[in-house]
């Protein structure tokens, strides 16, 4: 046997005696690679004791050169066998031996490359194989319903044929369908790997007055209006928009009901952990209505943190019945920080203008005190009733 190895080992051709060929299913795809390129066809090894035979045509570009060379590696979609050979072909949606497969590939479900010609009633025009018209409905064309058809004229993509009939010149194509195959093969992936409380990294697709829906690549998920901020979101449009990027933490994963839900503000900074050194107590502060209750007006003192100013803090002492008598939605006041509980996220308010009108009051009581206290000194007794002291203090 020589050394230069040009002959095989014993131990090779014993090997290759034991291979036995492959077996495929008709839309399978291999790894293949190109063995022998002759004026007809391409021949590729597909593994065992298997050649596969390919178009020639498959691998010639706009300017008649060929695209592959012996060695190179390919994928390939398995059609046929017959007469001790099997037929593959790598792209079913180009050049003119496309045309031949299109039949094949719609029994075995392989994806064809079309591209999007025109808008017809209900869908569009696709072209197959540069000169083969099919009809993809606005339903099938993706996952979500198609709000701007200019933005896919011209696109080149991939569909599975799900209608072919009359010799090809009724043929349906559908690009939702490899898009749910896909999807549901990345749900399978999610649901081993998946966890609450996991952050992941997802893309906008929908916005609806109570959320926002997420697709994180497999599965799509609910973005409550409640988890996109720690403060009140009045406008989701002014927060998010359809095809924005987020990350998002995992709240919910009902696999079995197809629920999930996601939370934007618990990967931002949570406004409650510095609302101890921000607002002190009795330090005053500027802040906006946000809403009234039966016992209080909330005032939101920064996004995500609001405080309550209780109804016995709003008059300066007199009787209501109601916030909206003192106070209103919206209005911008000034209010004093009585008590701070982070742990529970609370903040005890008090109406700046009532803490003020209290405090002149008290000073008032206090000079009146005073002014008692000395007068009752100089007399050095009897100085007759309150009403004479005050009567004679204010004349004076």
């Amino acid at each position: 046997m020589s050394d230069s190895g040009s002959e095989k080992s014993f131990a090779e051709m014993f090997d290759e005696g034991l291979a036995v060929p492959a077996s495929f299913d008709p839309g399978q795809q291999v790894d293949a690679q190109v063995i022998r390129i002759t004026e007809s066809g391409v021949f590729v090894d597909v593994g065992g004791k298997s050649e596969g035979y390919i178009a020639r045509e498959e691998f010639v570009d706009k300017d008649g050169g060929l695209t592959v060379k012996e060695g190179d590696a390919i994928k390939a979609y398995f059609l046929s066998a017959a007469h001790s050979e099997m037929l593959f072909t790598t792209n079913l949606g180009a050049g003119s031996a496309a045309q031949t497969h299109l039949e094949e590939a719609h029994a075995s479900g392989i994806p064809v490359e079309g591209v999007i010609e025109k808008e017809n009633k209900g869908g569009f025009e696709v072209k197959l194989a540069g000169s083969v018209r099919a009809f993809c409905p606005f339903s099938q064309m993706d996952l979500h319903r198609i709000d701007d058809t200019e933005d896919w004229l011209g696109r080149s993509l991939s569909f599975v044929i799900t209608q072919y009939e009359e010799s090809g010149r009724n043929i349906i194509v559908s690009r939702r369908r490899l898009l749910e195959a896909e999807q549901q093969e990345q749900r399978e992936q999610l649901q081993q790997t998946l966890e609450v409380g996991g952050v992941v990294t997802g893309k906008v697709t929908a916005i609806r007055d109570f959320g926002a829906f997420v697709d994180i690549g497999g599965l799509e998920g609910l973005l409550p209006v409640s988890e996109i901020g720690w403060g009140h979101v009045e406008d989701i449009n002014s927060h998010l928009e359809v095809g924005q990027q987020v990350e998002v933490v995992v709240l919910k994963l009902d696999w079995d009901n197809d629920r999930f839900s996601f939370s934007l503000k618990q990967t931002l900074p949570d406004p409650w952990g510095v609302a101890i050194t921000k607002f002190p107590e009795g330090t005053f502060h500027t802040g906006k209505v946000a809403r009234l209750t039966s016992f209080g007006a909330f005032v939101t003192l920064a996004e995500g943190v609001d405080g309550l100013i209780h109804i016995s803090a709003l008059a300066g002492g007199r009787r209501i019945n109601h916030p909206r008598e003192v106070i209103s939605e919206g209005e911008v006041v000034e209010v004093r920080i009585e008590a701070v509980d982070p742990e529970q996220k609370r903040i005890s308010l008090a109406l700046a203008s009532a803490v003020k009108a209290s405090e002149d009051e008290g000073r008032e009581v206090a000079k009146v005190r005073d002014y008692i206290s000395k007068t009752q000194q100089q007399s050095g007794g009897s100085m007759g009733t309150l009403g004479d002291i005050l009567k004679k203090k204010l004349s004076g």
